[in-house]
């Protein structure tokens, strides 16, 4: 059962989707669910909020919806990657075609296993993941088709915040996720830098300022690197983690750089 807090936010995104209201209705109705307690300590600070805000986001999630939610590096929109008609929906908000993959979102290590084909350490993975990189691995049968068809890989993101993984794990599958702005726009570190997007939105929840509003460096969103070939990597994004991700690769690993493909 979802707690009165918890019914009364969504209770107002689903009146706003119900017609016509205008730039002010919808904002008016269309208020962000606040993220409870100090940052990434809410879960300890205010463990009943935090539980409230958990369900109601999985609940969105499970009824197909897109939740734009705080991931460690910028703000983001999540849906269930086994949902075709919810990843058709990112696609849309996106404005973009579907040639551009969508990565998942896990709540662990241990479950990249059942989504991908993986031929690096376990070590390997654990000393990048929870962080700010998307490692691109072969998928497994048990991914969507829908997802990405055009390919045979898919990136994966575990993010270094505990809400988004634990919404991932209430789930009970993988998240596809991406950045919560139009394609060719600048990530996203408030809420209110999308307000454009919420019409579209089932929910948002507001985690607070992520980094420094002022700086570049903290919207450059994950470091993306292709780890589908054994013994090489590729970094298809360099991202806000590239230095530490190339030393953990290059020097503790002995994986090879290669350049990515044209």
């Amino acid at each position: 059962m979802l707690s009165a807090r918890g019914r009364g936010a969504l209770a107002g995104w689903a009146r706003a989707a119900e017609g016509p209201l205008g730039a002010a209705g919808l904002r008016s109705l269309r208020r962000p669910l606040p993220l409870p307690g100090p940052g990434r300590r809410a879960a300890q600070s205010d463990p009943q909020g935090w539980r409230e805000t958990l369900q109601a986001t999985a609940t969105v999630l499970r009824e197909g919806g897109l939740v734009a939610l705080p991931t460690d590096t910028v703000y983001g929109v999540a849906c269930l990657a086994q949902s075709s008609p919810a990843i058709q929906k990112i696609y849309n908000l996106k404005g973009r075609h579907g040639g551009k993959p969508l990565a998942i979102c896990l709540g662990e290590v241990e479950h990249i296993y059942r989504y991908c084909h993986v031929n690096v350490p376990e070590d390997l993975l654990r000393d990048l993941l929870p962080g700010p990189v998307t490692l691109v691995l072969q998928r497994s049968e048990e991914l969507n088709k829908d997802l990405n068809p055009f390919t045979s890989l898919v990136g994966i993101r575990i993010p270094n915040h505990p809400f988004i993984r634990e919404v991932a794990q209430a789930c009970s599958g993988p998240l596809a996720l991406t950045s919560a702005n139009i394609s060719t726009q600048a990530s996203t570190l408030t809420v209110s830098e999308f307000q454009d997007l919420w019409p579209q939105l089932s929910l948002v929840i507001d985690g607070g300022v992520i980094g420094d509003i002022q700086s570049p460096e903290c919207r450059l969103g994950s470091t993306v690197v292709d780890l589908s070939v054994s013994g090489k990597y590729t970094i298809i994004r360099p991202g806000c983690a590239l230095t530490p991700t190339v030393e953990i690769l290059g020097k503790k690993y002995g994986l090879t750089s290669e350049p990515p493909s044209l």
